[in-house]
Parts: C-alpha cells; sequence; structure tokens
C-alpha cells in the first residue's frame, strides 16, 4: 500500500471511530488519541524506560504524557527544534533545574522553559520515542511524510549519540497498529517497541540505518538545515 493512501485510512478511520482527540482534525499530523496517558504508563513499565537517563521524544500532543511521565522521573527530555533550522537544533529539559515540568513538556512550553543546545554537547541518548500515524508488529512505522523524525536519527548517529543498539519506541492507538504492506525507505528508523494502552509489542526488529541518508536529501533541505551543512563539511 501507498503510505499516503494508509495516512488517509488510519487518519479517517481515527476520526470516525470517535479515537482522535484534540488537536483536531487528525489529518495532516501524529493524531492524538484516546488512551494516550494509559499507553505512556505501560511504556513507563518497560525495561527500555527504566534503563533510560536521557530520552529524545517527538514534541507531538500524543507523546505529551510520555514526556511528562520522564520529567517526573528525573529523566532528562530533548526535543527537537522544528525543522532543525538552528545551529543549536535541540531543547534540553533537565528536570533537576525546571520549576514547572508539566509546563515544559508541551510544544509551547518547551522553549520558554528548556535550553536550547546543540547535539555536539548532548550525551548519548538512551531512548528515543517516535510519534507515529501507521505501525506494525514488526516494527515498520509510517509517520505524517516530512521526514524529520528519521532525519533527527540521523544526525544523532552521525555524532555517535544513537546506535543500533539504543531504543526506539512509539505510543500509539490499536487502530495505528496495522497489517497493510507497506515498503520502508532505507532512511525509515524501525521501532522496536510498538505501546498502546492495551499492550507493548516487542517488535523484534533490526536495520536501523547509521548516519544521514545523503542521497534523499535535497540540495535545499542542506541549505535549510546548519548541522546537515556542518556534517557535510566534516
Amino acid at each position: 500500500m501507498d503510505k499516503q493512501e494508509l495516512r488517509e485510512r488510519v487518519w479517517d478511520e481515527l476520526e470516525e471511530s470517535g479515537a482522535a482527540r484534540f488537536p483536531f482534525p487528525p489529518h495532516g499530523r501524529i493524531p492524538n488519541f484516546a488512551g494516550a496517558e494509559e499507553a505512556a504508563d505501560r511504556l513507563a513499565g518497560t525495561d527500555a524506560w527504566h534503563e533510560a537517563e536521557a530520552v529524545k521524544s517527538n514534541p507531538d500532543a500524543p507523546q505529551l504524557p510520555v514526556r511528562r511521565l520522564a520529567l517526573r522521573e528525573g529523566k532528562t527530555v530533548y526535543m527537537a527544534v522544528p525543522r532543525l533550522r538552528e545551529a543549536e537544533c535541540f531543547v534540553e529539559l533537565d528536570p533537576a533545574v525546571l520549576e514547572d515540568t508539566d509546563a515544559a513538556a508541551t510544544v509551547s512550553g518547551m522553549d520558554e522553559h528548556g535550553r536550547q543546545v546543540g547535539p555536539d554537547v548532548m550525551p548519548e541518548v538512551d531512548l528515543v520515542v517516535s510519534g507515529s500515524v501507521a505501525v506494525d508488529e514488526s516494527g515498520n512505522r509510517v509517520g505524517k511524510g516530512e521526514g524529520y523524525s528519521d532525519l533527527e536519527w540521523g544526525v544523532l548517529s552521525e555524532l555517535g549519540l544513537v546506535d543500533a543498539g539504543t531504543p526506539v519506541v512509539t505510543t500509539v492507538h490499536e487502530l495505528q497498529v496495522r497489517e497493510e504492506d507497506w515498503e520502508p525507505d532505507a532512511h525509515d528508523v524501525p521501532m522496536d517497541l510498538v505501546v498502546t494502552p492495551d499492550r507493548a509489542v516487542e517488535t523484534g526488529a533490526s536495520g536501523k540505518p547509521a548516519g544521514v541518508d545523503w542521497r534523499a536529501l535535497s540540495e535545499e533541505r542542506l541549505e535549510e538545515i546548519p548541522v546537515l551543512r556542518d556534517l557535510a563539511r566534516d
């Protein structure tokens, strides 16, 4: 199945079933879903979660409960600056210095409460949390189509901050766990753990990409993203 066709099908089903949650409509985004808090709680019971101190997370609404739990438990959270458009392209949320961890975990609060940093000063990442439109039980993932989640992985991989052994997880509604076949791209990062409000699936996925897939990047994107220009020069 074509990825965009699958996205549209999932967005439609979430909306029609009443499983979608604010912001509306679910289309065109990483969709929020009923049970996101329960999925976060289930993730927090896994070994991958317990062993993590530094967590890189997407900034989307369905993973807000994950980010809040991480900060409450003393984990440092990193979120990318939108479109990696600045040289200091990540925001560090350190619970040791935050006055309001709940506000800091929101996409609107991360800039006010966090500290912008370059990846060159970040520690190794122990856990990567991804938002998804669709996933399967083998760990294949479909995002909203812009490619930034996989690009962020590539940047961190180039710098040795993540590798094949770094757990990558996603929290989704059960409707987002699909049986349709689609063709992953070479730069797609597979999920090790797919967590819904009802279950946690260890996918057994392998083949995480090492580094940036330079062939997939346009000249325009290279010019727009400072960290890519720096890596290309190196």
